[in-house]
């Protein structure tokens, strides 16, 4: 794709502490702008506006979604500011390309019953015979974890033994862009790592570790905390999906039905903008509408 894409690539790898996914979707985005020009492109700097206006007119023909699109010409934009600060071109054709609105798709929640019943899964179902006997409470503390302190998935995984300090019962928690915050642990999710941490023999390194008998006790991945998840989902009476990011999606939702308010709510989510954590807040108006229409007794239709 030329020097100032694997410049730019490098930029964001290096500087940027761009995450390999991030990665690999830029390199996506501007892949397949170049598919789309074929033959008639020439270079990333002898592209105009109007160029891109056409490639976004066939974008949306193809009925993508607009989340795809703007995630698209995201990339794109972030690799012309690239070009203009850092490799000398003038001014970036995007600037003039006009984008639809993304759509609003509000996060699904679990109510508090299903959280406490999924929660109350890794007790419940019986073992697997080759489960280790510490196996359920560790299950039981990685799902109390996530509720209790709204974490990503990724920085779940990635905690050591000495990021939880259980003095203070708080976490030192490295987020998006390397950015380190603490986060509170509920007197629950605490109590179950303790158990964990003391039935497993884990006092160093990674605090979730995976089945295998290895004295070396390798970090749990992503990838195994989503199969467990489905794996108590499937046990449950929850009738949709349910991933790590939904947990986290309930614990912020739950925190502002009880009062939490929004700027709390984004320190512990680790939300750089404050707009990404509003959407929360059109759930919890959604759910106090629902409670208004379903208690009270005049809340229904008029029937004159």
């Amino acid at each position: 794709m030329g020097d100032d894409v694997e410049a730019f690539l490098e930029f964001m790898r290096v500087e940027r502490n761009a995450s390999v996914r991030t990665l690999r979707n830029y390199s996506h985005a501007l892949n397949a702008y170049l598919d789309w020009r074929g033959d008639t492109f020439s270079s990333w700097r002898d592209c105009t506006a109007d160029d891109f206006r056409g490639y976004l007119f066939e974008l949306m023909k193809q009925e993508m979604a607009r989340s795809t699109i703007r995630l698209r010409f995201a990339a794109l934009r972030s690799f012309y500011k690239f070009l203009v600060h850092r490799r000398g071109m003038g001014l970036s054709p995007l600037n003039d390309v006009q984008l639809p609105k993304s759509e609003k798709k509000l996060p699904i929640v679990l109510s508090l019953s299903q959280m406490e019943q999924l929660l109350e899964m890794p007790q419940k179902i019986d073992p697997d015979r080759r489960a280790l006997p510490w196996q359920a409470l560790r299950d039981t503390a990685i799902m109390e974890l996530f509720y209790s302190s709204g974490l990503r998935v990724s920085e779940l995984v990635a905690l050591d033994v000495r990021d939880a300090d259980f003095l203070s019962e708080t976490l030192r928690v490295m987020g998006k862009g390397n950015k380190e915050r603490m986060v509170p642990i509920g007197s629950q999710a605490m109590q179950a790592i303790q158990k964990y941490r003391s039935e497993a023999q884990v006092h160093d390194g990674p605090l979730f570790i995976n089945k295998n008998k290895d004295p070396q006790k390798r970090r749990l991945s992503a990838r195994s905390v989503q199969m467990l998840l489905k794996k108590y989902l499937a046990a449950s009476d929850i009738a949709f999906e349910v991933t790590p990011h939904k947990l986290r999606h309930t614990f912020a939702t739950h925190m502002l039905d009880h009062g939490a308010d929004l700027r709390s709510v984004q320190t512990l989510l680790g939300h750089a903008s404050l707009s990404t954590t509003q959407i929360y807040t059109h759930v919890t108006k959604e759910r106090m509408r629902e409670a208004y229409d379903a208690a009270h007794p005049r809340a229904g239709e008029s029937t004159d």
